[in-house]
């Protein structure tokens, strides 16, 4: 191996076969793992002194907003952007960086998996305000939210589905129709909403299903891995309340418009 050189071990292939191929960079200040894969984009040749194809992965943003460049980086969920190759080498204890695809949902190529999953769940607890009156100029729609609220609400906003909190999620698997936690959180946060909070009964009904807050086996993973620091277990713990108190109100005839 090269002075001032590190190998970027790399899990590719598609669902049918998968294997471990091996690349060595040179250490670059300020170098990134996005940076690394485009390095390997622009001269695909592995250790060995194969010529081999470019690896496969996403990216968007580059600066930790959009959430669709997740991977697995020495086996800990995160984004790929924001991991530095200096810090991962000295963290590591290593000049071998292990890149790997999430576990937890179907896997297209290499890097690259289907969140469609995820994303359905959003709309399955309805991740949205349908009417909030913007249009209309002329009216005062909904009350106004204090800062301490907006605070709390902006928090739960920055969740960018990159999926990390369920790949780290024990009860997110091919054996449980858990949905994780980030469709819970976000149920939370449009539940808040001055308008949003009209559609909260159709929300927690949604998660009292068998794939909603009944899956949460309390093991807390999501909260250590989230890159926005999303307090999800304080989420998961208040919607299940609220969720409790629905399942009442629909099963003794009471009014929603009741606490």
């Amino acid at each position: 191996m090269k002075e001032n050189s590190y190998t970027l071990r790399v899990y590719r292939g598609t669902s049918d076969k998968q294997f471990w191929e091996e690349f060595e960079l040179e250490r670059t200040k300020g170098a990134n793992v996005i940076s690394a894969l485009m390095e390997i984009q622009a001269n695909p040749i592995n250790k060995l002194g194969e010529t081999t194809t470019p690896v496969a992965w996403e990216q968007g943003c580059l600066e930790e907003v959009c959430g669709s460049c997740s991977m697995l980086i020495n086996g800990r969920p995160r984004q790929s952007c924001t991991a530095l190759i200096e810090d991962l080498i000295i963290s590591g204890k290593s000049t071998t960086i292990t890149l790997a695809p999430f576990t937890k949902f179907p896997l297209i190529r290499d890097l690259c998996v289907d969140r469609t999953k995820m994303f359905e769940s959003l709309k399955k607890v309805r991740s949205w305000v349908s009417a909030d009156g913007t249009w209309d100029t002329t009216k005062q729609f909904g009350e106004k939210v204090g800062p301490e609220v907006q605070e709390a609400l902006y928090v739960l906003s920055t969740c960018m589905t990159c999926g990390c909190c369920s790949e780290s999620c024990p009860q997110v698997n091919d054996h449980s129709p858990f949905m994780g936690p980030a469709p819970i959180s976000q149920a939370r946060l449009f539940n808040a909403h001055p308008a949003g909070k009209n559609e909260k009964p159709e929300r927690l009904r949604a998660l009292l299903d068998e794939d909603g807050i009944a899956g949460c086996g309390n093991a807390q993973n999501c909260v250590r891995v989230c890159p926005k620091k999303i307090p999800l277990t304080e989420s998961i713990a208040l919607i299940g309340r609220e969720a409790t108190k629905q399942a009442i109100k629909d099963a003794t005839g009471l009014s929603d418009s009741g606490d």
